[in-house]
């Protein structure tokens, strides 16, 4: 047998690139999961193997992607490998101070940071390694992106959307993907951390069209679609899984 598929998750020790990566890994692939947090990292890479029958399927790498200095931990960690998918998943909301113009500055860098940078050092950095023809890139957005409501947050995650067209006329002639996936409100993630409350749940159950809220495996299914040999023919696309919060156009 060859040597199995490799793909890299970002912020894959939680909630939707845990999720992205356990699919990957029942996909047959191994997996590098990426984060700042090595104990998380860690407990989800030997849960995730143990799962899937395969030791050592899911390789914890620690790094901070803000830092283009720590993005050589991954591509150490690929080493010689071909890797056949980049799933650039690290992010969040980010809060800050307004109260003067350096604490607005500071806090929408955090997040323009948090969100784009961290997928522009990774891939970049990776893409000497994507396999060609047959890469795959998918960039994690955010409802956010389509309808605001998260100031920088938002700004952040539509500045994705502009750098997956420019990314896919890039690498499209290698026959590379570039993709971008915008989940609507998914429950059993970290992002709300302790913000959320039963009213905010349920205003945002409500303003689906399926009267759920999503789950990570929702997610990590439309990133499996999008990274696997059936969607070849689909690049520069945003795919919103948001259950009809905000209808496509």
């Amino acid at each position: 047998m060859g040597e199995s598929r490799l793909a890299v998750v970002s912020g894959g020790g939680t909630g939707i690139g845990a999720a992205v990566a356990r699919g990957l890994v029942l996909d047959g692939y191994d997996v590098v999961i990426v984060g700042r947090r090595l104990d998380v990292l860690a407990g989800a890479a030997e849960r995730i193997s143990a799962e899937a029958g395969r030791a050592g399927a899911v390789t914890a790498v620690a790094a901070d992607l803000t830092d283009p200095g720590q993005v050589s931990a991954v591509v150490s960690a690929v080493g010689e490998r071909t890797v056949d998918a980049v799933v650039n998943n690290a992010g969040g909301y980010l809060g800050g101070a307004t109260d003067t113009l350096a604490d607005v500055a500071g806090w929408w860098r955090a997040n323009l940071d948090a969100n784009v940078l961290t997928a522009v050092l990774l891939t970049e950095a990776l893409l000497p390694a994507l396999r060609r023809p047959g890469g795959r890139v998918v960039l994690l957005s955010s409802i956010a992106a389509q309808r605001g409501g998260g100031g920088p947050y938002s700004a952040a995650k539509a500045a994705l959307h502009g750098w997956a067209y420019d990314l896919a006329a890039q690498l499209g002639p290698e026959q590379i993907t570039v993709n971008v996936v915008s989940p609507g409100y998914v429950a059993e993630t970290e992002f709300f951390g302790d913000r959320m409350t039963p009213e905010g749940h349920a205003k945002r159950v409500a303003a689906t069209l399926v009267g759920r809220a999503g789950v990570p495996e929702d997610i990590a299914a439309a990133v499996r679609y999008l990274v696997g040999p059936s969607a070849g023919y689909v690049t520069g696309q945003v795919l919103g899984v948001n259950g009809g919060s905000v209808l496509g156009r």
